[in-house]
């Protein structure tokens, strides 16, 4: 009986994608008839909001932006556990209680350590 339900998901999980990738293959071979392929200096120039494009469109930033942004969404994502672990805070008594405790040291002795590695200072 609970084989059934794990048959109906799979059907529907397959089918699905077999329609997203039957809808791309659909448009590229739509693109493919329809597109006249003309190509110019203009059209193959990045476009900057009407302005000249000035140097490369290849711009490399440094690591620390990408770290800032992995702490900020990591921190985002514990938040919403607190939330719903303050939604039953009095369900869970001193046990809960001590268990955000601890996942808050955990929180902070990562943000020390990205503090002290100079991951949060702004470049």
């Amino acid at each position: 009986m609970v084989a059934t339900g794990y048959l109906f998901a799979a059907i529907f999980f397959l089918g699905g994608c077999a329609f997203v990738l039957g809808g791309l293959q659909f448009a590229d071979v739509l693109n493919a008839l329809l597109l006249k392929r003309r190509p110019a200096k203009d059209k193959l120039t990045t476009y900057e909001s009407g302005e000249t494009p000035i140097g490369s469109a290849w711009v490399q930033y440094p690591l620390a932006f990408y770290i800032f942004a992995l702490l900020f969404v990591a921190f985002d994502v514990d938040i919403v556990f607190i939330l719903s672990w303050a939604v039953i805070f009095q369900q869970l008594g001193l046990f809960g209680f001590i268990e955000i405790v601890f996942f808050i040291a955990v929180l902070a002795l990562g943000l020390v350590y990205a503090w002290r590695k100079g991951v949060i200072r702004w470049i």
